[in-house]
């Protein structure tokens, strides 16, 4: 069986899910967009474990997303998964004029600026800060924020604007709480503090950019490895006869060291931006 006979598979299980399965047959846009970002992050984690049996699994996953959330604009007469399919075509086809036209590009740095200019000059998108989801991550809303501002010039010229920003803001931070001091649990934090919080985040966010790192896939590995890191420290705590809720913290540190040491979890992916 070749793609064309698997997508059109496809299509009519999708179609029979949607006549048929009570659950599909309720389903609409804003309930069905909440699985379609899930399975997107699935996607993300399949790859960034270099598990391609999982990827594979995981991006039919989201291929299904696509034909229901398809289907579901044919039932409006909004459009149909053909629509979709030409539409993504003519667009990739204008924004890579140095593949299809005369045009050049010969870094992946300039390509990014190309399709910048073509989607202010040829799709009338207004703006500086056009088109910027609101429903992104904050990470990830954050990077896109910045890339807009770069893309018409307003970046730090090398690595070491973003550096000693960082350094900036959390100067910053260290004087506010210096005066707020630390808020009893479950109460509002100083409002200078949230500000200048979400400032150093920000600035982390922006030299994540600057050196291809995509924050929100970082953290995302970082809390995998915190969590494995615990989990072992806690086990190797057992085995030892040791209750880990008990431990002070002194030995809790030395058990998730050797737990660290344990793991050498160095082969992690990196994400990039």
């Amino acid at each position: 069986m070749g793609l064309a006979d698997a997508l059109l598979d496809l299509q009519d299980l999708t179609r029979r899910l949607r006549r048929e399965c009570p659950w599909d047959r309720e389903q609409t846009a804003q309930t069905i967009v909440p699985h379609t970002v899930e399975e997107a992050y699935e996607v993300a984690d399949a790859a960034l474990a270099v598990d391609d049996d999982k990827l594979v699994d995981e991006l039919g996953d989201l291929l299904f997303q696509v034909y229901f959330l398809a289907l579901l604009l044919e039932e409006r007469d909004a459009g149909d998964l053909e629509t979709v399919s030409r539409r993504v075509h003519a667009k990739l086809v204008r924004r890579h004029p140095h593949v299809f036209g005369d045009a050049e590009a010969r870094t992946a740095e300039r390509v990014r600026h190309r399709w910048e200019a073509i989607k202010t000059e040829q799709e009338g998108r207004q703006g500086i800060f056009h088109d910027v989801p609101g429903s992104l991550p904050a990470l990830l809303h954050a990077r896109k924020v910045q890339r807009r501002a770069a893309a018409v010039g307003y970046d730090w010229p090398d690595l070491d604007g973003p550096l000693a920003k960082i350094d900036e803001e959390l100067a910053e931070l260290r004087w506010s709480l210096a005066r707020s001091g630390r808020p009893a649990p479950e109460t509002e934090p100083d409002a200078a503090v949230v500000a200048e919080v979400g400032d150093l985040l920000f600035t982390v966010v922006n030299l994540a950019r600057f050196v291809n790192v995509d924050p929100e896939l970082a953290l995302r590995a970082t809390s995998r490895r915190f969590v494995r890191r615990v989990e072992l420290a806690e086990a190797l705590a057992a085995d030892a006869g040791e209750a880990w809720t008990e431990l002070s913290l002194e030995y809790k540190e030395r058990w998730y060291e050797q737990a660290k040491g344990d793991l050498a979890d160095g082969g992690d992916a990196v994400p990039r931006g």
